[in-house]
């Protein structure tokens, strides 16, 4: 049986950097849950961040550009958590291979997580496209990442490996 890595987070894990969680209500994600296919990361929290903890952006730029030292994720406020932010997606693309997965979905506009979006570094609330930190390593790494509105297609994704 195919495991699936999900932002624990949309699990409604209380581990965003405000204390809160982003729970999903999805029949796919229930039926995983019963099934035993999900396993649950947060790659700020695994890296060792507290929960609540101040806000962070990539500061001009994306994951990619993180992984290649080009760019820093910054909190509000000025310190730099890059070192946080790679050891969180190195944890998660671990579990993946841990345990052979292929299809990840993680949590859109985050700084780890993003998948097609993120916050442009300003703290404005201005989004812009581009991945986070962990989507970016996952990717790089063939893993499928998708966000929590692309569910059913990270469904399809599963059942055409299996097929």
């Amino acid at each position: 049986m195919r495991k699936v890595l999900i932002s624990a987070c949309l699990l409604g894990k209380k581990v965003r950097y405000d204390g809160g969680a982003l729970a999903v209500a999805d029949q796919i994600v229930e039926r995983w849950r019963s099934e035993g296919r999900i396993v649950s990361v947060c790659p700020e929290v695994e890296a060792g961040m507290s929960t609540p903890r101040p806000p962070a952006e990539i500061f001009k730029g994306s994951g990619e550009g993180v992984l290649n030292g080009e760019v820093d994720v910054i909190e509000k406020g000025g310190a730099k958590v890059t070192n946080d932010f790679l050891a969180g997606a190195s944890i998660a693309l671990n579990l993946c291979r841990k345990f052979d997965i292929s299809v990840a979905i993680l949590a859109e506009f985050s700084p780890s997580c993003g998948s097609s979006a993120i916050y442009d570094g300003s703290f404005s609330g201005k989004k812009v496209p581009g991945m986070g930190v962990t989507a970016a390593l996952l990717r790089e790494h063939g893993v499928q990442v998708f966000s929590q509105y692309e569910i059913a297609a990270a469904n399809n994704a599963l059942i055409e490996e299996i097929v």
